[in-house]
Order: structure tokens, then sequence, then C-alpha cells
């Protein structure tokens, strides 16, 4: 069953979301978090609830600031912005009853993801009883230095010409510029998930295929490094940043569906 709601972030942002659950009822769930310019439903975040509802887990997914159902505009988007609305996803989650909470983050979704487990961790060990710990962080391709990938796509001629206009070329291969403040990059060279990474003690799975296209190899590999957890790094063989072969998307959904069921349901 499918509950389509919205919900607000602290500055009072609307939020669209859609809450699956299973037959039977459970404390367990997965928040998905999804990519830039994605949506709630993309098609990783339906497969991944139809796998993790068989697998009796319920999941909460949303759309980000500016994207899909929820308020914008998109221009005012910032990395800031959206780890505080990953963190009110997971108190609205709390709230209703969930108690064993995974946190699922796809590229952008994974950097923001990365950043609230590490607040969600500073809440529950200075208050353990205010929220529980995270039963798990699933990141699929996750950015980590969001202002590295963008100097390597834009390079300085292109970082210029947002400073100057504040649009951006759309990543996804559109003619029309996007339209986006030039105040999420300077957000994001803040906003870097290397060292708080290293708070996180959440169990953590990346999987990433050595032919993404967007977001560099090195940096799942210097995050794996510094997540101090119980953590495993996957990494497929010729897979790209979408996972647009039939084989891998299917090995990419089994892992992320196992890891969570694994920590979920202890």
């Amino acid at each position: 069953m499918e509950e389509p709601l919205f919900f607000h972030d602290t500055f009072g942002h609307r939020i669209a979301a859609v809450l699956a659950m299973p037959d039977q009822k459970t404390d367990h769930i997965a928040v998905l978090c999804h990519g830039f310019l994605s949506h709630k439903n993309s098609a990783s975040n339906q497969a991944l609830t139809t796998h993790l509802v068989g697998q009796g887990i319920a999941t909460f997914r949303f759309d980000c600031f500016g994207h899909g159902d929820s308020d914008g505009p998109f221009a005012k988007l910032t990395t800031t912005l959206a780890v505080g609305q990953v963190l009110a996803a997971l108190h609205h989650v709390f709230d209703r009853g969930y108690r064993r909470l995974a946190l699922v983050g796809s590229s952008f979704g994974g950097l923001v993801s990365l950043l609230a487990a590490a607040d969600w961790t500073g809440m529950h060990s200075s208050n353990p009883t205010s929220v529980p710990p995270l039963a798990c962080l699933a990141l699929k391709c996750p950015v980590v230095d969001f202002g590295e990938e963008l100097r390597l796509e834009f390079g300085e001629i292109g970082l210029q010409e947002w400073k100057q206009t504040d649009t951006i070329q759309d990543l996804h291969g559109g003619a029309t510029r996007l339209p986006l403040d030039y105040a999420f990059y300077e957000d994001c060279l803040n906003r870097i998930a290397y060292e708080p990474a290293r708070t996180i003690i959440t169990p953590t799975l990346i999987v990433q295929g050595d032919c993404d296209e967007y977001v560099p190899l090195h940096q799942s590999q210097r995050l794996f490094e510094a997540l101090p957890a119980p953590k495993h790094l996957k990494i497929l063989p010729g897979a790209d940043h979408r996972f647009t072969r039939a084989a891998d998307f299917q090995q990419m959904l089994a892992l992320l569906t196992d890891w969570v069921s694994r920590h979920s349901t202890v």
C-alpha cells in the first residue's frame, strides 16, 4: 500500500513524499534520497521500494527542495537545505512510529545522506533517548565532494559563466541552461563529507561502477577509508552512473536491498 503525503522542513517548506508499506505492520523503514535533478519516483527508488517492501520493510521516498512536487524554486537549492530535509524526513517517520531507520542515498542524495547521518549520529550521541541510531546507510555512487565534481564537469570557464548568470548547463544533456544560484557551489565547498563521515557509526554500503561518468571513483574509495563503522565497498566493472545495463541495475538493487534488509531486521 502506498500513501502520498506532505510534510515540512524546519523552514516550513512543503515536501512531497510517498510512504510504501508492506502487508504486515512493521517499524522498519528505509528513507530514499534521490539524486540531483531526479525525483522521488525515479526508476531506482521505485525498484528499491518493490524489493524492500517485499522483504517486509517500509520505504519513504520524497522530493527534495525544488524537485518533483515539493516546494522550490530549484534555483535556491543548497546542499545545506537538502540535508535539513533529509533530517525532517527521518523525524517524520520516527514520529509515525518507525524505529529501525535506514537511509539510502543516490548520487547527490548520497552526499546529503552522509551529512544527515553525521548530524543524526550527533543527536543520538548527545541524547540517546531523543532519536534512535540509524540501522544502516546504503549509498549508490555517492557524491562526497560535489564541488570537485562540478569543477570537473564545467571547468573554470563554466564556473565563471555560472557565477555571472546564476545558471548551469543541464547535467542530463538538455540544451537549455537551468537556473541555479552560484550560492549552491559556494555552499558545496563547505559541505564536503569526508570529515563528517569519520563520525558516522552506522554500517555503510557503497556501490559504484568503475565507468561512472559523473562521480570520480576516488571519492568512494576515499570515503570508504574514512568510515569507521562496519562497511563494504562494491565496485561493479563496466557499470556507469545510472547502471544502464540491466545486469548492473539488478546487481545494484540486490546489493542495496540485501544490506538494508540485513541491518534493518537485526
